[in-house]
């Protein structure tokens, strides 16, 4: 928590933790006021959470939530009442506190001058400048007046609909929008072709995770702290960092708008935003994570948890899911299972255990060439399998997981299975900022074209990572193959040429089948093999300890060190032989010259 201080009766600050609510006490706050839509991120505490906690410590609590660049007249009217009602100090938060000072910006024109608010929040590390027309035209109102109603339906058009009139002061080469793997990895093939480049990445979090790794927490081989980083750590010294959140993009007028209303232009986009975790589509799933042998290794906060339960675990019910595609890294929930399995084999343990492995899908894993040995790790550890089987319930107290069964013609009745131990994979959705966006297509999903990844309709704006709607596996080692891909087209975009380098597709999954041992999955478009090794070095469809080697020890390397430095080791873009940026490119990222 990062408070900033805004008057004797007013604090705002970014997302707090549930352990900070009785420091808030005892620093004699009174009243909490919480902005945030619940399920923003992973991780995010429940308003219902923070609510029960504060009433514990005494604390009122107002949940007030904004959507990220849709503050409404009506948003802006309960905050004033909620700050002239409460008992002060107050702590307003967000997950930036970007939504919290606005709504107090807004609330106070009329009452203090435009310039004193604006020069209040830069003192408080927030640039509230894009604000100045909104809080004139409040000012205008008078200090005692409500706006009429033609005014108020002004507000919330101009909130809702950012109106875009006034030029930017500054156009950027590139905006990326997200600094996870695919935005940074975007960013580092930029700068690594061409150092002159003017980039901006758009990003509000303040830690970066290697999401790979927590397959390895969740197995007792990686430390969580392993796998995360300062966001300050892996921000290229190249790029502007503009800590904020998307709010609406605008591709008509090349701009992006953040939650604090700040328009952003750009001569070409590339939109990593990453997925949404949905853990709400599961009826009592996330009153009980965490506890009650409720674990996910999709969450940096839960693997190290699965890890205890797979230690404490010596007989009973163990239960592992898998959602409807698309998800990330389709081969992560069995991934779980075995580690887990092969520690209760190493420890004589497996026999007491019953392992069922409940999967929404019709076969055990997309590309079949793989199959055959997963189903030998299938018969060893005695594992149930369940398909057509969608966790739809979770009974954390009761120990029970209800199930949506489909069969053969489409007939869905719901079961109850009792479990010690539950691993989930959530279902996986588009983020809720990019659903009904210009750039999206009907699901949610950036709309690009599958080789180019060139969005479809808006030729300066591209897609990388999770977030966008080409059809192949959603992991990080995609990412790799995906940023050469984009950094080129991009360059060739702003040169005016036509995107020339194609991806086929690429996606690895390291299915870890044992400790020491893992099938080394490669594929693309179609299920179409694509190993980067020969099969004398490394047989992707057998166990090896080689590519374990490669997982534990290389590829967390490759990920910090590599890819996010512009390093395209093995990841070279095939790019048509026309193309006039071609020989500047292949030199730029000829990795012996690195």
């Amino acid at each position: 928590m990062k408070k900033q201080k805004i008057s004797p009766y007013l604090s705002v600050s970014d997302q707090i933790t549930p352990t900070e609510i009785s420091l808030l006490k005892a620093e004699g706050y009174k009243t909490i006021i919480n902005n945030r839509p619940d399920g923003e991120e992973d991780g995010q505490p429940t308003s219902k959470d923070i609510q029960a906690l504060a009433a514990e410590m005494g604390l009122d609590y107002v949940h007030l939530p904004v959507i990220p660049g849709k503050i409404t007249s009506d948003a802006i009217q309960a905050f004033a009442k909620a700050m002239a009602e409460k008992q002060g100090p107050v702590l307003a938060y967000c997950r930036t506190g970007t939504r919290a000072i606005t709504l107090w910006a807004l609330s106070e024109a009329g009452h203090l001058s435009t310039e004193a608010i604006i020069q209040t929040a830069s003192e408080a590390n927030y640039d509230l400048s894009s604000l100045k027309d909104k809080l004139n035209s409040l000012s205008m109102h008078g200090q005692n007046q409500q706006p009429s109603q033609t005014q108020t339906q002004a507000l919330d058009n101009d909130t809702n609909v950012p109106q875009l009139s006034s030029a930017p002061s500054h156009i950027y080469d590139v905006v990326i929008v997200g600094g996870g793997a695919g935005g940074l990895a975007a960013a580092a093939s930029l700068h690594k072709r061409d150092k002159a480049l003017d980039i901006a990445v758009i990003e509000p979090k303040e830690e970066h995770y290697y999401q790979p790794g927590w397959t390895l927490v969740g197995g007792g081989v990686f430390s969580r702290n392993q796998t995360k980083r300062s966001m300050a750590s892996v921000m290229p010294s190249y790029v502007k960092w503009i800590k904020s959140a998307v709010a609406a993009f605008a591709p008509s007028d090349n701009k992006v708008i953040t939650e604090g209303g700040e328009a952003v232009a750009y001569k070409a986009l590339v939109v990593a935003p990453g997925l949404k975790l949905n853990w709400a589509a599961i009826d009592g799933l996330e009153e009980t994570l965490g506890k009650n042998g409720v674990t996910s290794n999709y969450r940096f906060d839960l693997a190290s948890y699965t890890w205890e339960l797979v230690k404490g675990l010596k007989s009973g019910k163990a239960l592992f899911t898998q959602p409807p595609m698309p998800i990330k890294c389709a081969g992560a929930p069995q991934k779980a299972m075995y580690l887990s399995c092969d520690e209760w084999f190493r420890k004589g343990r497996l026999d007491q255990i019953d392992v069922a492995f409940h999967n929404a899908g019709g076969v055990l894993f997309g590309v079949s060439d793989y199959v055959p040995a997963l189903e030998k790790y299938i018969e060893k550890y005695n594992i149930d399998l369940h398909f057509n089987e969608n966790l739809i319930a979770v009974d954390g107290d009761k120990k029970i997981a209800t199930f949506a069964l489909t069969d053969k013609d489409g007939n869905v009745t719901k079961e109850d299975r009792p479990f010690d131990m539950l691993h989930v994979c959530p279902p996986q959705c588009p983020l809720d900022f990019m659903k009904d966006s210009p750039i999206t297509n009907e699901a949610g999903w950036v709309d690009v074209n599958n080789e180019t990844l060139q969005h479809v309709k808006y030729g300066n704006i591209f897609g990388i990572g999770d977030g966008m709607s080409a059809p192949n596996a959603k992991t990080a080692a995609a990412v790799r193959k995906q940023a050469p891909v984009v950094a080129h087209n991009v360059l060739s975009l702003l040169k005016g040429y036509q995107s020339a380098a194609i991806y086929e597709g690429y996606g690895s999954c390291p299915l870890t089948v044992e400790r020491g041992k893992i099938v080394l999955a490669e594929f693309g478009y179609g299920g179409a093999l694509q190993p980067t090794f020969p099969p004398a070095l490394v047989d992707g469809t057998k166990p090896t300890k080689l590519a374990w080697f490669l997982k534990e020890k290389l590829l967390p390397w490759m990920y910090f060190s590599l890819m996010l430095k512009g390093h395209e080791w093995l990841a070279a873009p095939q790019v048509l032989s026309h193309s006039p940026v071609l020989h500047e490119a292949q030199e730029a990222c000829d990795f012996k010259d690195q």
